[in-house]
């Protein structure tokens, strides 16, 4: 066995006995909240996800869509028919006072900021956001935290039902489908919570998504554009920013981030022939002149561009609704870039400071910590997201390095889903040098039996473990090709180079069950006599779609 194996596993052992107590604090601090969840099969809070995960899409279903997709528009109207179903007309929603975010990097972390900016000020906040990593109930937040299962469970039954009593009976369709149905839920818990603002989430796009029925937002938001969403949005990133300046209302003031020359010229057409004031936002080192640096609670330098546009949103929102506490003007040189306004350069006030530093944003660059295992979690599943995660974990290797303690094995956990290029992500991640690298589906659990948040009815098992063994392949296949740059002249312990392996899950209960392939199992009882003596650090860098 190679020295560089024969480390990672001893880590890996010690990891895994760490006492239960010390990850559930964490748990509690990043943000689930305090209510537990019912554990066993048959409770209320388990039975309500997965009635709710009747309505994904089935898997050989979504494919015959994609192939035959009907007038977008029509999808649109069909929402606005679920919500007057469920209660509800579209001004209802203007109670909300919402600010209504897209883009295709970098929107989720636009909107933890400035939700956690505008809580700073007191204010009760909704945020409603996609994907979850672990439950559902992670979608809908409440100042901050996500709503209890109770509280999930209460609201989730009454809109069902309310939705099944009123289904025409000409039609074979009575429910939406799962997005939509959580966010006509997420708009009624709101409004049912009395929040002073809603901070809403695009799901995809923009134009058609069925958050696109909200009329009247108080400030929109663009973040950075790129390619993703391809076969539904269009291939070009011209196109691409066409769905999401689909949010623009008249009116409305929108601010969007520096683009390329392209997508920024089709934001501000669009602005332009429904009369919305549209906004490039200066960067946040103008923001910073004259006063502290900005500390953010985000780590990674592309962050910096979404707290820019999270301050432009909460100023605007905070200047609508006739708040005090703007923040100071500064003398700002008018901006030339396409004839667009620059937003306010001005001088954050402590409540913006205070909120950008606290923000929590779970899976995006995030850092654990679990004995000799660090963990760099980020949710990257973009070529331009990924380079930006890999400059960011270099940055976090860095700043974290320390007098040699023992030897470092690096560690590669990768997925990746949809019809995103994998084999253009992994080529990305070739420089950081990783002695492993180890391909798995995204689930938190081998067995989803006694857990209907781990269930997934858009993809098939054998999809998901057809989708690891190719990333494993086109991993080989790269290093094959040819030897990774060394960046950081990291201290290689396997000059042979990486070794890959995909995680598969296996039949039964026991969450712990696993096989690696192409390695043996991570245990041994050779361990048990190293672990006194055996110091070594173990960045694992979690990347992809979680």
């Amino acid at each position: 066995m190679s020295q560089a194996r024969r480390h990672l596993r001893v880590a890996l052992f010690l990891a895994a006995v760490s006492p239960r107590g010390a990850t559930t604090g964490v748990k509690a601090r990043r943000g689930l909240s305090a209510w537990p969840a019912p554990q066993e099969p048959g409770m209320e809070y388990q039975d309500a996800v997965r009635t709710l995960n009747t309505l994904q899409t089935n898997a050989g279903y979504l494919e015959q869509v994609k192939r035959q997709r009907g007038d977008p528009q029509t999808q649109l109207e069909a929402m606005k028919l679920y919500l007057a179903r469920s209660g509800l007309q579209v001004e209802d929603l203007d109670q909300l006072n919402i600010i209504h975010v897209t883009g295709t990097k970098g929107k989720g972390s636009t909107c933890a900021f400035t939700e956690r900016i505008l809580r700073s000020y007191g204010l009760k906040t909704g945020f409603f956001s996609s994907p979850h990593l672990v439950q559902v109930r992670e979608r809908i937040r409440i100042n901050g935290q996500p709503i209890s299962p109770e509280l999930f469970t209460k609201h989730f039954w009454h809109l069902y039902h309310r939705l099944e009593e009123t289904k025409d009976s000409n039609s074979c369709v009575s429910m939406p489908a799962y997005f939509r149905f959580l966010t006509l839920m997420a708009f009624h818990i709101f409004l049912q919570e009395k929040v002073d603002l809603a901070v809403v989430e695009v799901g995809i796009g923009g134009a058609y998504d069925c958050t696109n029925i909200i009329r009247k937002p108080v400030v929109c938001g663009i973040s950075s554009l790129g390619l993703d969403h391809t076969s539904l949005l269009g291939d070009t990133v011209e196109e691409i920013a066409w769905q999401k300046g689909g949010i623009f209302k008249r009116g409305v003031p929108a601010f969007t981030v520096l683009q390329p020359d392209g997508p920024l010229a089709v934001l501000q057409d669009r602005a332009r022939k429904i009369s919305c004031p549209l906004y490039l936002c200066p960067p946040l080192e103008a923001l910073e002149e004259g006063g502290p640096p900005l500390a953010l609670g985000l780590e990674g330098e592309h962050q910096r561009s979404n707290a820019a546009l999270a301050l432009q949103l909460a100023r605007c929102w905070l200047q609508q609704k006739n708040h005090q506490g703007l923040g100071e003007l500064k003398v700002s040189r008018p901006s030339v870039l396409w004839q667009m306004p620059l937003a306010p350069v001005f001088q954050p006030t402590s409540h913006m400071r205070h909120g950008l530093r606290d923000t929590e944003w779970l899976g995006r660059t995030q850092v654990l910590r679990r004995g000799p295992l660090t963990w760099y979690l980020d949710g990257a599943h973009t070529a331009s997201s990924v380079q930006a995660c890999v400059r960011w974990f270099r940055q976090a290797l860095l700043r974290g390095r320390v007098p040699r303690r023992g030897p470092e094995v690096r560690v590669l956990l990768f997925n990746s889903t949809g019809d995103r290029d994998p084999v253009a992500l992994l080529k990305l991640l070739q420089p950081c040098q990783f002695d492993y690298a180890v391909f798995c589906p995204n689930l938190t659990e081998v067995s989803s039996a006694g857990n209907a948040d781990q269930q997934n009815f858009m993809v098939t098992l054998d999809q998901v473990l057809l989708r690891c063994l190719a990333h494993q392949q086109h991993w080989s296949h790269l290093n094959e090709e040819h030897a990774s740059p060394n960046l950081w002249s990291p201290t290689s312990l396997e000059p042979a180079g990486p070794t890959s392996w995909a995680v598969l899950p296996l039949p039964g209960n026991s969450r712990h069950e696993a096989t690696l392939e192409a390695g043996a199992p991570l245990t041994g009882d050779r361990l048990l006599e190293r672990r006194a003596t055996v110091q070594v650090r173990v960045p694992v860098v979690g990347v992809g779609t979680m």
